[in-house]
């Protein structure tokens, strides 16, 4: 459901950011987003943050996508997940042609302002080639396993 004149909700600012987070891009005034939002987020030169999409009930991790400050925006006023493309330039919110909605659950930033965590209720599939997680998809690299000294 959209909220009236697509407002993000404006929660209690959380405490200052890490001591590093110094944050590159739009500024707070120029930014969408409420100020206290905008001066938390770290963009690459571009102007977009790194968004983690997970499935909110089994922790599962579906899928990476950018966001500028108006996906997300977007993402936090209207329930459903935008996201930026980076190849086509534009706007794109997940299942408009693939039926494969994301409705958000929560939206957190990192400690360092760098990266977003978005959980939602996945339907369908996350990744375009059809499989349920982009790293489904994308395959196993073979990592030597590590473990605990004395375990």
């Amino acid at each position: 459901m959209t909220a009236p004149h697509d407002t993000v909700p404006t929660p209690t600012p959380p405490p200052g950011p890490c001591p590093d987070a110094a944050r590159t891009g739009a500024t707070p005034d120029r930014s969408p987003l409420p100020t206290w939002l905008a001066a938390r987020l770290k963009r690459d030169r571009d102007g977009l943050v790194a968004a983690v999409v997970q499935q909110h009930d089994t922790r599962e991790v579906l899928m990476v996508g950018w966001m500028d400050d108006e996906a997300l925006r977007r993402t936090l006023s209207q329930g459903r997940v935008t996201f930026w493309s980076r190849s086509r330039k534009e706007y794109w919110r997940k299942g408009d042609t693939s039926g494969h909605h994301q409705y958000v659950k929560a939206v957190s930033i990192d400690c360092d302002g760098d990266a977003l965590l978005i959980e939602v209720d996945q339907v369908g599939a996350a990744c375009h080639t059809g499989a349920r997680t982009c790293f489904l998809a994308g395959g196993d690299l073979g990592a030597v396993q590590g473990s605990r000294p004395g375990t």
